[in-house]
């Protein structure tokens, strides 16, 4: 799966991050600082540390696609997953909710939770990275669509590389509201959440025909690949 899918995964789903972990973002400190680039350079490093976190599970999830390539059973998988997102986006699926029912998931949850709450309380630059960091494994739909991505792309680096690319994306809106508040009014967040199922469906497409060996552009270059579509005459 091409790289910029992930980035446009990350970029176009921003607002469900805004929603889910912007109230995080508005509480941390760095919103007090007299000098604007001072400020800028604390969100981002906030925003780095969730993008590390991201860039980390797609190794893990890198070495569970790898494995499935090895077996020759990526085609399979990538179907499957295109399948799975597309049960997911036609009937309104509440992942984050299915998620935490996992025990091992509530546990791990709740630990994080406990420990952005300390940070939250402490100081020093060095926590708003580790805030991000840990705000990168809270539950969120979004990431896991980025995930399943990433465990199609059958190897370790080019897996991690996905995640990298998705959490770029996520960080130009994250910044944004950070540094400028909730400059979205909450309906309009709303609606633009529920367009969320539309991506879902276009990825779960692309999953399923990249499964079927359906030759799709990598690059958007569709009109110069249709010049060289036989015609008849």
């Amino acid at each position: 799966m091409a790289i910029w899918t992930a980035f446009t995964i990350g970029l176009l789903g921003s607002l469900h991050c805004v929603g889910m972990c912007g109230p995080i973002a508005l509480s941390l400190p760095y919103q007090g600082t007299h000098y604007r680039w001072a400020a800028a350079g604390n969100v981002l490093l906030y925003n780095v540390g969730r993008a590390l976190t991201y860039t980390l599970l797609g190794s893990v999830i890198g070495l569970v696609g790898k494995g499935f390539f090895l077996a020759g059973a990526q085609s399979y998988i990538s179907i499957g997953l295109g399948v799975f997102l597309l049960i997911i986006a036609l009937f309104s699926i509440d992942v984050e909710s299915r998620v935490l029912q996992i025990p091992f998931m509530q546990r791990l949850n709740s630990w994080v939770k406990t420990q952005l709450g300390k940070l939250l309380r402490g100081g020093g630059r060095e926590r708003l990275f580790l805030i991000g960091a840990l705000n990168g494994l809270l539950p969120c739909g979004l990431v896991y669509v980025a995930i399943v991505g990433a465990v199609s792309t059958g190897a370790v680096w080019s897996s991690a590389l996905y995640m990298a690319a998705f959490g770029l994306g996520t960080i130009p809106l994250m910044m944004a509201t950070a540094l400028a508040g909730q400059f979205i009014k909450l309906e309009w967040r709303v609606r633009l959440r529920k367009l969320l199922p539309v991506f879902l469906v276009g990825f779960a497409i692309l999953f399923i025909m990249r499964g079927l060996n359906f030759d799709v552009p990598i690059e958007f270059r569709f009109w110069e690949d249709m010049q060289d579509v036989p015609m008849c005459h």
